[in-house]
């Protein structure tokens, strides 16, 4: 799924902005995590907290491998956080989707995604 470069940003209760998403077909729509939410938010919190030592080491000129592993880290986590939001999406949304008839939209979707994910 690509983005304009002039996709507005979205303020957030951490203060940190993330870009709407491009997709409109299912604006309105809630996700299918909210049995897993309480999960997802302690691991964002990890997430925010290894930012931020990563963040004092560079202030602190830590050497660059040392800053570097705690980068691949934190990306690592929120890898891990996103195969868990698409778990739930197929187990949820689509499988929703499929059984209302509606299962190409939905596939198509997810295939987008995972397409975004296989580019880095």
């Amino acid at each position: 799924m690509s983005r304009s470069p002039a996709t507005p940003r979205t303020p957030t209760a951490t203060g940190v902005e993330f870009a709407e998403s491009g997709s409109q077909r299912h604006s309105g729509r809630r996700g299918s995590y909210q049995a897993s939410k309480q999960e997802l938010l302690i691991r964002f919190q990890r997430v925010l907290g290894q930012v931020g030592g990563i963040s004092r080491m560079v202030e602190e000129e830590r050497y660059c491998p040392e800053v570097l592993i705690q980068i691949r880290s934190a990306s690592a986590a929120l890898d891990q956080i996103g195969y868990l939001l698409l778990r739930d999406h197929l187990a949820h949304c689509v499988a929703d989707g499929i059984s209302a008839g509606e299962g190409d939209a939905y596939l198509d979707e997810v295939m987008e995604v995972i397409r975004g994910y296989s580019r880095r």
